[in-house]
């Protein structure tokens, strides 16, 4: 197979297009001002894979969107492991788009995979353990042939290191993406004070996922230098969060990010057991179960393998704006939105936008769902009251499927139904 180093043309284009259409959501402060320069670092960092793994539950997801058959999706891709299981509802079409270029390359890779490889064992290897070898004969030999050509010479080309990026597949490949590096970095940093996160997995119940976050995690959240650390907007850009993010996040702790975050990781180490959740297979052992005995996403199951497979055709990925995307739609043509937590990101005109654009194209019963930093919905106050006010905010509804959200890292999770239905 030919060497695939820089994108064509017309691809390249494309992806300066895509950059500058990121740069414009994330950046809102002048570029040499202290805040717009991180904003500026944060932009460039956001062009990499950051999500190897989406980090909102679908189970809370699906539960809050009531998905029925012949329901019309529009989601914020991300790592694509949600989008994906939401196929398992039976809706008639699910559009994923995301600013994000690498993430379109990775959810194109997702679906080729889920289509052509021969069967659940190979996607598993693939998705699963992603670490084997023999995964980059089968990317040349199943997925690579079904590729676009963006899709094809993002994953034929090669990093600064010199290595083709389809090798993360045969390289533990949730380690890889600014996630995936950020949590090797913390693993790394809890090491230097003695303490390995990895041990959480040994817990037995629940009873002993207390006791050894209690004796080996929460005692870090006091060190100074990791204060200090956590005290910088930049140390938080590895889990996706840009400065307008963090200072939402901080006013959950009073200012102190080191009791926000504490307060976050204590919810994954203890509220859950382990054999359930496989977010915190993630967080501390950086991957799922090597024993392929562990929990894993919906879409990733093996009871869900040929369903999903069979409705992959019904899912689309798309490198837009969610606003642009919806412009594009007629009234009325959208049931069930997914915003992740892109909304923290955002300037009131910009909420204002999106909420024009989603109220119009909202069919009746349309449900709307998305994530904060912070605990309150950040709605009220900023989007025009004209457009909220045709929507019900579920209070109750969304503190109880917070509570229940496996990943922790939000503060607040929220559904809002379109009236009248």
């Amino acid at each position: 197979m030919p060497a695939v180093n820089a994108l064509p043309k017309t691809s390249a284009d494309a992806v300066k297009q895509a950059h500058r259409t990121l740069d414009a959501a994330v950046r809102q402060s002048h570029g040499l001002t202290p805040t717009g320069l991180s904003e500026k670092l944060f932009a460039r960092l956001f062009r990499k894979l950051v999500y190897a793994q989406i980090w909102e539950d679908p189970a809370v997801d699906m539960e809050a969107l009531e998905i029925k058959p012949g329901n019309r999706i529009v989601t914020i891709a991300s790592g694509g492991c949600n989008a994906l299981s939401y196929l398992i509802a039976d809706p008639e079409r699910i559009e994923a788009v995301d600013l994000n270029t690498a993430h379109i390359a990775f959810n194109r890779l997702k679906l080729a995979a889920l289509k052509h490889l021969p069967d659940y064992d190979a996607f598993y290897r693939f998705y699963g353990n992603a670490a084997e070898a023999g995964n980059i004969d089968a990317y040349r030999r199943s997925i690579r042939p079904h590729l676009d050509a963006e899709s094809s010479a993002y994953w034929d080309g090669r990093t600064l290191t010199g290595r083709r990026r389809i090798s993360i597949f045969s390289r533990h490949l949730y380690r890889h993406g600014l996630l995936g590096v950020f949590i090797g970095a913390a693993h790394r940093a809890a090491r230097l004070y003695g303490v390995d996160p990895s041990r959480m997995l040994d817990a037995r119940d629940m009873t002993e996922q207390r006791r050894l976050f209690d004796e080996t995690l929460a005692p870090l959240f006091e060190k100074r230098a990791i204060r200090w650390a956590m005290s910088r907007k930049s140390s938080l850009f590895g889990l996706g969060i840009p400065p307008q993010q963090y200072d939402a996040l901080a006013t959950a702790g009073h200012g102190e990010m080191a009791s926000v975050l504490r307060q976050r990781l204590e919810k994954l180490a203890c509220d859950f057991p382990f054999a359930d959740n496989y977010f915190a297979w993630q967080a501390f052992g950086r991957g799922y179960s090597p024993a392929n005995d562990g929990p894993l996403p919906p879409y990733l199951m093996h009871g869900n393998f040929e369903t999903v497979r069979a409705r992959a055709d019904r899912l689309s990925v798309v490198n837009a704006s969610f606003t642009d995307f919806l412009a594009a739609k007629s009234a009325g043509s959208v049931d069930r939105f997914i915003l992740l937590d892109a909304q923290d990101w955002m300037s009131d005109d910009q909420l204002n936008a999106l909420w024009s654009e989603i109220t119009r194209t909202a069919a009746p019963g349309a449900r709307v769902i998305f994530r904060t930093a912070a605990e309150p919905s950040l709605l009220p106050g900023r989007v025009n009251d004209a457009i909220l006010d045709c929507w019900d905010y579920h209070r109750e509804t969304s503190q109880r499927l917070h509570a229940r959200d496996r990943s922790s890292i939000y503060g607040g999770f929220h559904l809002y139904v379109l009236k009248g239905a």
